[in-house]
């Protein structure tokens, strides 16, 4: 397998993520109604700025052989009984899927931050909804919860990363 790495975001690597974001937030027009503005550019993602600044939320950089392959954005969740962690956003370029770099991140960032999580898809996104289901069963030996959150369209995994 390709050497691959994740590195931490800092505000002197940030523009990488912001830049990756373009291409996330493109892929999510299949799903969401999201455009871009008069000079071709997706909004800002909102707070990303706070996933690097040292706090409850943390950005991560994918890459494989030192190139950029996808982000991952998480947060220490304060209200215990949702889990101790959240997978904000997960985003693997097109290059790199169905290659093992993301489900190879998805595994590095459960050993590392290690407790309750909770993985959140929309229910029409049916790629990320399969990829995560894998990932998780086969991490967890099967053992997670799935909940649907009907009022919203989405999709939620919980299990316990050791």
């Amino acid at each position: 397998m390709r050497k691959l790495e994740l590195e931490a975001v800092t505000p002197r690597n940030s523009q990488i993520i912001r830049h990756l974001m373009q291409f996330y937030l493109y892929d999510f027009t299949r799903y969401l109604d999201i455009d871009v503005d008069e000079q071709g550019v997706f909004p800002e993602y909102p707070g990303l700025e706070e996933y690097y600044a040292g706090g409850e939320k943390l950005a991560f950089i994918i890459r494989s052989r030192r190139r950029p392959a996808g982000f991952a954005l998480m947060e220490r969740l304060e209200e215990r009984e949702e889990g101790d962690y959240y997978m904000t956003e997960f985003f693997v370029l097109q290059k790199y899927r169905r290659s093992g770099v993301g489900s190879w991140a998805a595994r590095q960032l459960f050993k590392e931050f290690q407790g309750k999580w909770k993985v959140t898809q929309l229910g029409t996104n049916l790629p990320a909804l399969a990829f995560w289901r894998q990932v998780i069963s086969e991490y967890t030996d099967g053992k997670f919860e799935e909940k649907v959150h009907l009022e919203q369209g989405h999709i939620s995994q919980y299990f316990v990363s050791s």
